[in-house]
């Protein structure tokens, strides 16, 4: 046995050239190299976002406005009622607002869900002039928080859940008995 037959021959094609990937890959192998490459990708994505917007101010989160309530209220009895008119009837068109529902576009919507106006209405039971005070209150606190609004209606009107309108109608009612109303 000669030393050339036990070493490999540098010239042989099966030993220089690579191996060849099949022909045809499996669907779940197309899978697996598409998911990898766009894993890639959108990592690569991340980090070039991440890159590009850590020159931009943000904004403090305002937690009130993450933090949700559950899908479905339980009903509970409504909290000590302010010893002020005003106050007393905001409070309870925050609760009516919370156990009958919130709606926007109508006074009442055809489930009985009430808009701020249309909560504060009934609350006030007929009494006109109640009913002005408190939704001039309303419109102070409103405009406290968010600056130049129209009027109460399109505040409410403006949005598309009522988390912010359930919040003001409750601030109200603290800035009303704050102002002996």
């Amino acid at each position: 046995m000669s030393h050339a037959s036990l070493s490999p021959a540098i010239d042989d094609p099966a030993l220089t050239t690579p191996a060849t990937p099949p022909a045809e890959l499996s669907l779940e192998e197309r899978l697996a190299l598409v998911n990898a490459a766009m894993t890639a990708r959108l990592d690569e994505a991340a980090v070039a976002y991440e890159v590009n917007t850590a020159h931009i101010p943000t904004e403090p989160v305002d937690l009130v406005d993450v933090v949700t309530v559950p899908l479905t209220p339980t009903l509970q009895p409504p909290p000590e009622s302010y010893p002020t008119p005003v106050a007393a009837l905001l409070q309870r068109a925050h609760h009516r607002l919370l156990t009958g529902g919130w709606c926007s576009g109508a006074l009442v919507d055809e489930d009985g869900a009430r808009c701020m106006l249309g909560a504060i209405r009934a609350e006030a039971r007929g009494d006109r002039g109640l009913e002005a005070s408190a939704a001039s209150v309303l419109l102070d606190a409103i405009r406290r928080k968010f600056g130049d609004v129209d009027s109460v209606p399109s505040f409410n009107d403006a949005h598309g859940s009522a988390r912010v309108p359930l919040r003001m109608v409750d601030q109200a009612a603290s800035l009303a008995d704050a102002r002996g109303l």
